[in-house]
């Protein structure tokens, strides 16, 4: 089978100030590399990339390309709220070593699908990178429809798309894209099936607070060992369902599980709230999250290091 080719989209480490936590960055992305993890999306949503100070924004994009330094595929975030808002926001990283930009459909207004096309081929006129599409319905409010998508996929600079809504609305879509055109799924509850059905262009932002995971889940579907994706992925069920049910916010839990991967800084930026000391306890307390933060998660990386032992040559 072709190999799986996972993106993660991170998070956003931040200081006291908001401003960009350099070291927390650093640490986050090689995380993600050093458990073989293909691409990098830095200022996606689960970067909170509408959140932060135009500043912190440029320092993520130029300090995401220094540390990523053409060893796996960068991505950036570029959507708001309108044509020119996007578009400065294009200016602001098209002199950065990056692979292409993702664009959200426009938020807080409802847009009907001609004022998409326009805006999305508009936007893939003056972009020097590659563009993606990004369709994220039960956000923006507005469906990228596969019409849509259609004649989108005409134009030269329009790559591909990130498609976040629910599968049964993105499977036609792999059918209808004319060849070349990326379909990039954000299924993460799905993967052993879709990996199994050779489906292997993936992205979300769970992958950031376990690459180990889907690391060894990524070497176990190349091996054909179906069973240990299939373990793998009861685990990241569990998992979300642990942290979407939790009862504080969502990102106050990433912070805390990013925390024990050794990433400073604080992804939630105000007004999102913080665990408290009562909830800490209550979310490590969870089997698991127990499982998660677990030293160096042992499983995880007994595979990867009998992945490496098999590639060693063979002494003579």
């Amino acid at each position: 089978m072709n190999s799986p080719y996972l993106i993660t989209a991170i998070c956003t480490p931040l200081t006291e100030n908001e401003d960009l936590h350099r070291e927390g960055l650093a640490r986050h992305i090689e995380d993600q590399l050093e458990h073989g993890l293909d691409g990098i999306l830095a200022g996606g949503t689960m970067g909170l990339m509408q959140l932060l100070k135009d500043s912190t924004y440029r320092d993520l994009v130029h300090h995401s390309a220094k540390i990523v330094n053409g060893r796996a595929e960068l991505l950036v975030g570029v959507g708001d709220t309108s044509f020119v808002r996007t578009r400065d926001r294009i200016r602001q990283v098209e002199e950065a070593p990056v692979d292409g930009v993702v664009i959200l459909t426009p938020y807080c207004y409802k847009f009907r699908q001609s004022e998409l096309v326009e805006y999305f081929q508009s936007l893939a006129d003056i972009s020097a990178k590659p563009v993606y599409l990004y369709d994220l319905p039960q956000m923006t409010g507005s469906k990228v429809e596969i019409e849509t998508v259609l004649t989108l996929a005409k134009h030269p600079n329009i790559r591909g798309i990130k498609c976040s809504d629910h599968f049964v609305n993105a499977r036609p879509l792999l059918d209808a894209v004319p060849e070349g055109f990326r379909v990039i799924l954000a299924q993460p509850l799905l993967m052993d099936i879709l990996l199994r059905s050779g489906i292997n262009e993936h992205l979300d932002g769970i992958y950031g607070v376990v690459p180990h995971w889907f690391g060894a889940m990524k070497r176990a579907a190349v091996g054909g060992d179906w069973n240990r994706v299939a373990a793998i992925q009861r685990d990241v069920a569990a998992l979300v369902t642990a942290i979407v049910d939790f009862p504080a916010p969502l990102f106050a839990c990433v912070a805390e599980l990013l925390r024990h991967r050794g990433v400073a800084g604080n992804p939630a930026p105000a007004p999102i709230g913080r665990l408290s000391g009562e909830e800490r306890a209550q979310l490590l307390a969870l089997p698991i999250i127990q499982k998660v933060v677990e030293p160096r998660s042992a499983a995880a990386d007994d595979d990867r290091k009998r992945h490496a032992m098999r590639e060693l040559p063979e002494s003579h």
